[in-house]
Order: structure tokens, then sequence, then C-alpha cells
């Protein structure tokens, strides 16, 4: 998988999978796993048996690196953050993916390890060792998803509290402003030191789910993070201007229309407000640009001061939307989205949705009304 112009193996230890709360479960009915919900973050045995999983690694063992579809910074950063340091220990047979169109957004095609990007249908079969990135549920991961099935060990990083571990070995902390938090403590237990090239992937990770360092995640440790990131020599200046401040003319242009077209209703998220609006296939066509340039676009919506809930509606395909969601802090933006087929976390969350644009929002609505009932004081300001 290339960034596109414009845009016999052993047997692991037994001990390695089915560590005690950490066993992949069945799947219930909805395809989410039935494994129990991560809440607490990895116990020293989870990170023994992460630290084993690559360890134990046969010399020509296969790694497969998963991210969600549709990679934003932290899954590619992270993934790729992780697989740069594989490579330092010696990991020859290692690919990257993830589902979908190989298609890396404009502003990540700069980050290291991007040579080792393969599509979907090119990826190992049967890796010795998956490793999944910032997917909260194995329904994010695809087609690719039959990967955790084989006889390798499937690892899994990720910080969204509706995660339910669906892998052999689950590292899960909520409370990590990003997966790329988990992959740097990984490493450090790998004994993989820092340098240049790993060091720009995840901060290209932790300061874009951090939303510049400027969401209610980043906590001093956050800091120390991105500090020991910088002393490895990466720019800073050149990273965000790459990442956060450039965008195509066309982009501005569509984005001002799809602006022009978002509505107010102040009466819904229990008086707290909503604000959405939506961009179809059409729009996208008519300024000419790529569907992750929309990606940005809840950033200027979430801004709006008369609303405690922003949403943007993305066309992905006829009658198919993406839905990002936020929350300023009155309302869990998770409970809804969960209860529509997706997940997140509480001020950050989004799902798939199908028919039109006002039967989703009219769903999202109905959740919202349904959360005001049943949350007593979480809709006080």
């Amino acid at each position: 998988m290339t960034a596109p112009a414009g845009g016999a193996a052993t047997e692991p230890d037994p001990a390695v999978r089915k560590q005690p709360g950490t066993g992949r479960a069945g799947a219930t009915a909805d395809g989410e796993s039935a494994s129990v919900t991560v809440d607490a973050g990895p116990t020293e045995a989870d990170w023994g048996a992460a630290v084993a999983a690559v360890r134990q690694l046969p010399a020509d063992g296969r790694v497969l690196l998963i991210c969600h579809v549709n990679p934003d910074g932290d899954a590619l950063g992270s993934m790729l953050g992780f697989a740069l340091g594989l490579r330092r220990l010696g990991v020859r047979r290692l690919q990257a993916t993830f589902p979908g169109p190989p298609e890396v957004p404009e502003p990540l095609r700069g980050l290291p390890g991007l040579e080792l990007l393969v599509t979907e249908t090119e990826a190992e079969p049967e890796p010795d060792l998956v490793v999944c990135f910032d997917a909260a549920s194995e329904s994010r991961l695809g087609d690719l998803a039959d990967r955790l099935a084989g006889k390798g060990t499937a690892l899994v990083l990720d910080h969204h509290a509706s995660n339910r571990g669906f892998g052999d070995v689950n590292l899960v902390d909520p409370a990590a402003a990003a997966t790329s938090v988990l992959v740097e403590q990984l490493l450090d237990r790998l004994g993989v030191p820092l340098d240049a090239g790993i060091a720009e992937c995840l901060y290209v990770a932790l300061s874009t789910d951090t939303g510049s360092f400027r969401f209610d995640a980043t906590t001093p440790a956050v800091h120390e993070m991105a500090a020991r990131m910088l002393a490895t020599g990466i720019r800073p200046g050149d990273i965000s201007r790459r990442v956060f401040d450039s965008r195509p003319f066309g982009a501005v242009r569509l984005f001002g229309e799809v602006l022009g077209r978002a509505r107010l209703e102040p009466e819904e998220a229990g008086g707290q407000g909503l604000v959405w609006t939506y961009a179809t296939l059409d729009d996208l066509a008519r300024h000419e640009q790529r569907p992750y340039v929309l990606e940005a676009l809840i950033d200027p919506v979430r801004c709006t001061a008369e609303a405690d809930v922003s949403c943007v509606v993305k066309q992905t395909a006829p009658a198919v939307w993406a839905v990002s969601l936020r929350s300023k802090g009155a309302t869990d933006v998770s409970r809804v989205a969960v209860a529509l087929g997706g997940g997140g976390h509480r001020l950050a969350a989004g799902f798939t949705g199908g028919g039109t644009v006002d039967e989703v929002i009219e769903r999202i609505r109905t959740q919202l009304r349904a959360y005001d009932e049943g949350s007593g004081t979480d809709q006080q300001g």
C-alpha cells in the first residue's frame, strides 16, 4: 500500500493466549464481543502477556498490524510507531494495514513507516501475531477481523471505554489520552528506545487525539510524553503545519457550504442544545475532495456556544452515513453512539447509520431524549 498522489511457525506459549480476564469471547447477536468490558486499564499480567507475545515470536515470525477503517492520526501513528519499534527489535516479516480503500489522508502522508503499509488483500492471512490499534470493536477492522481467529496471538491496544476486549491479550485503558500512550508504554517494556521516526508517529497520534493538547484528556502525563517525543529532535512546528494547518482550497469551499447548512436545536440534549450538519458524496465530488477532509469538519461545528452536543453526518455510500458526535461535558455521547451501533468516549464518539439524513438525526434526537430521561444530574450545566 502506498500513499496515493494528492492523496510454519512455532505456537506461542499457552500462557500468552487466554490470560485471565483477557481471553477472546464469542460474539453477541449484534456482532459485538461478549467478553467483559475493560474499565480499569491493563494489569501487570496483561503487560507481561503482551511482552511475551512479542518476545516469543520465532525468528521468522509473521506479524500483522491492523488499525481501524478510515484511519485517523492516532490509529495510523500508533500502528506505524509500533511497527518501527518492532523493526528495531529485529522483526522483519512485518506488515501494517487497515480495511477499506488504501488511501492515507493527505495530512498523514509524511509519517515515517508508510512503506510498511500493504492493502488488505495483500495482508498476511495467517500471522503469528496480530496487533490491533485504536479499534473499539472487531467491526472497526472490516474484513481483516478474520485474522483474529487464526492460530496466532491477537493483541489489542486501545483507549475507548466501549472496548469489550476482543483480543487474546487486551491493553485497553479508557483513561489514556490516545492509543499511542499504550504503544509507548509497551515499547518501553520491550526495551525499545525512542528515535525520531517512532517519536514523530507517536507525537502525531497524541496531538491529534488531544486536539493539539486542547482537550480535557491533556494531563501532565500527556505533556511529559510529548516532551519525550520532542527530545528526539522532531520539529513540532513542521508537524503541526502539515497535520493541522494545511487544507486544499476546495476543502475550504466545501466547509463553507456544509457549515452554511448547519442547524441549531437548542431544546435538544435536555435543553443543552444540539448543532448538526451533513455532507454528501455529491458535495465531495462537486469540490473534487476526498472523504478524509470531512474528518476535520466537526471542529468548527463543535465551537457553537449554544450547543453541548455537536454532530456531523457524512455520506459514505447511498443511504449510508458516518456520524461524528462531540460533547462539551453535559452529555455522554458514547451512550448515544453505542445505542446506535457505534462506540467511543464520553466526549467523542461515532456510529454508522442508514437511511436519510433526517432519519439519522431523528435517531440521535431519540437517544438524546432517552439519555436525558435516564441520566438524572448528567444534564445539569
